[in-house]
């Protein structure tokens, strides 16, 4: 089951929150989200529950091991136990086909080649598992004997799928004791509705014409025609993945989890380092916090630490060249902004440096798209004019003429407009509740109008899962 789809907004949401908020007791609502929640993942891929129940309790036993033997030696072992065991299941259904695949091309074997379908969400999960573990052996956290709640938190439906990666520390406190108001199941309201407009609005429509652009076997028509198709595809991918965190922090809230931010408008990023800042934040803090500060961070072998984090990063995505290929390349970027042209960007104008911010970030999705390489050299030697083709073509000017409202607006939202203005609304209340007052109409009014429009193009449309769900 997916957020933007008519059967969960209009019969499994509120059937959830009638049965969540109808539980008296925080055990009771517990046990009411953790069922609601398998369910969820068992609606599309029912033969993988278990995997998930078994992956929560080999690291609740972990946890009570860990926090049983505290201070001594042997707790680490709970620690190994869950990397092992964690990483290899995550290593068998995701990379051990590439795996294989490389080891006969290298040496020419002719070894079967692993197939498995991917569980959904496991390499989300497997981090949180594992987050808590560690954070158990580090007296971070407490760990936690109910199982129950435990298994409820690993496998809550709102980030279960696609993140953001929610670290046991986060929601520690509120898994056992939190509060339930009104103002935050408004705010979560709102934030679900504005993430599912991002999913279903914009994502979905540029993301046809990113497809239309890039999915090709021979050279674009032009060279406008190839950039149109990365640029589509660069909008469809923020709007897409922060829309499925708007609405899982959204759907947090109104249960009165506080879940982390994912995503800061990435897009207004001067540098690769702002933009990783800003992109998949919980992520980034996730290698920061459990391999780049244990490797040594900056204190020593910064360029090693640096090197095993992006091609980590890139490798995480997926297991194909390109995602590793992707993950050195900003790995590159950030390396030569830290040593070599970081300040030189800081003291350029901020139009030249978000110049140079897009570009190479344009670039960078071009390796994240395309699994072919061929096909990625292909896009590239036609962005910059080689091959003797034209630099329009009719039909990329037809398409751009013809959605041009559309791109606008996802270009327009992709800056904190949005944000300034209920700032500055907010800040006019001192002075007269007329402005916050009309801000909350128009609001409304907008809100509608999104829930309307996403429910009639969903109707209308087939599935369209978010991409993130592959990863």
């Amino acid at each position: 089951m997916i957020f933007a789809d008519l059967i969960f907004i209009f019969i499994f949401l509120p059937l959830f929150l009638i049965c969540y908020f109808a539980a008296t007791k925080k055990t009771l609502k517990n046990l009411v989200l953790a069922i609601f929640s398998l369910f969820f993942y068992a609606w599309g891929e029912p033969v993988w529950v278990l995997l998930l129940i078994g992956s929560a309790l080999v690291d609740y036993c972990n946890g009570l091991f860990i926090g049983k033997f505290r201070g001594r030696k042997i707790a680490v072992l709970g620690v190994i136990s869950s990397l092992v065991i964690n990483l290899g299941v995550l290593a068998a259904f995701k990379y051990s086909g590439f795996i294989v695949e490389n080891i006969n091309l290298l040496f020419k074997t002719n070894f079967d080649v692993p197939n498995f379908r991917l569980p959904i969400g496991i390499s989300f999960y497997t981090f949180q598992t594992i987050s808590y573990t560690i954070d158990v052996y580090r007296d971070n956290v407490k760990p936690q004997k109910n199982f129950i709640s435990f298994l409820m938190y690993v496998s809550m439906f709102f980030q279960l799928v696609a993140g953001p990666i929610v670290r046991y520390s986060d929601v520690a406190k509120e898994i056992d004791r939190r509060s339930l108001t009104l103002s935050d199941f408004n705010t979560g309201l709102v934030r679900f509705i504005y993430g599912l407009g991002k999913k279903v609005l914009i994502a979905n429509a540029v993301g046809e014409l990113a497809d239309k652009y890039l999915i090709f076997d021979i050279t674009p028509n032009s060279t406008a025609a190839a950039w149109f198709g990365l640029i589509m595809f660069t909008l469809q991918i923020y709007y897409d993945f922060s829309g499925y965190s708007d609405m899982a922090i959204g759907l947090g809230l109104m249960c009165g989890f506080h879940f982390p931010e994912n995503f800061n408008y990435p897009y207004v990023s001067r540098s690769a380092t702002e933009f990783w800042r800003r992109w998949h934040i919980s992520l980034g803090s996730f290698f920061r916090d459990y391999l780049y500060i244990p490797m040594g961070g900056n204190r020593k072998h910064q360029l090693l630490n640096l090197a095993v984090v992006w091609f980590l990063t890139g490798l995480w995505h997926g297991a194909s060249w390109n995602f590793i290929l992707w993950g050195c390349y900003f790995g590159v970027l950030v390396i030569l902004e830290k040593f070599c042209y970081g300040k030189l960007l800081e003291k350029l104008p901020k139009f030249i440096s978000h110049i140079y911010m897009f570009f190479v970030t344009v670039i960078g999705w071009g390796l994240f798209y395309f699994t072919d390489l061929t096909k990625f050299g292909k896009c590239v030697s036609a962005m910059f004019g080689f091959g003797d083709i034209p630099l329009t073509d009719e039909l990329s000017k037809a398409d751009l003429t013809a959605n041009i409202f559309l791109i606008a607006a996802a270009v327009i939202l992709c800056f904190p407009l949005f944000r300034f203005i209920r700032e500055k609304a907010l800040a006019a209340e001192e002075k007269s509740g007329a402005a916050v007052a009309l801000f909350k109409s128009v609001q409304t009014i907008l809100l509608i109008a999104i829930l309307g429009c996403s429910a009639v193009m969903l109707a209308s449309g087939t599935s369209n899962p978010f991409l993130y769900f592959n990863f």
